[in-house]
């Protein structure tokens, strides 16, 4: 069941956003960033202020285990200002490819109808082919926008998807 994260739920979304960064960006984004400088701890209080933020909206996919996360809000692009936009979908490693992630889209989607959105934009790594792939199966397609991340040192590449 997909809920709102709650302050209970930091730590775990911490723990798979650290893991899910070292195995998705590993030889994207350099060692030292994912292990050196990429922890748990660190992480934990930043989902902390995430479960206060009014601006975005965090969700779990929890069955008695949380096994991925999602932020999702009003688009922060200047020019997708009607927009509705997917900040982070982080799927636990070792539940991929069991629907999860489909269905947290599907929930991002059906909130951006519910709050009269008729579009749903999305940044990934332009270098993360398994993401775009992911993407592009749930039909959203590059529109031409990218962006250069300087502290990472790579470019994110903006998705977007017409809703119905």
């Amino acid at each position: 069941m997909i809920r709102k994260m709650e302050l209970e739920d930091a730590a775990r979304a911490a723990e798979i956003c650290v893991l899910e960064w070292r195995h998705a960006y590993r030889g994207i984004i350099s060692d030292d960033v994912l292990f050196k400088r990429n922890w748990v701890s660190q992480r934990i209080a930043q989902f902390e202020a995430f479960t206060d933020n009014l601006f975005q909206e965090n969700y779990v996919f929890d069955d008695g285990i949380i096994k991925a996360f999602s932020i999702i809000g009003p688009c922060r692009d200047k020019d997708k200002t009607d927009s509705y936009e997917l900040w982070g979908l982080y799927v636990d490693h070792s539940m991929h490819n069991k629907g999860i992630g489909t269905q947290m889209i599907a929930f991002c989607e059906g909130r951006a109808r519910e709050l009269a959105h008729s579009e749903v934009v999305l940044w990934t790594l332009e270098e993360n082919r398994k993401a775009r792939d992911f993407y592009e199966n749930r039909g959203y397609t590059p529109d031409g926008s990218k962006k250069y991340i300087e502290k990472y040192q790579v470019n994110e590449v903006r998705y977007s998807k017409k809703l119905n």
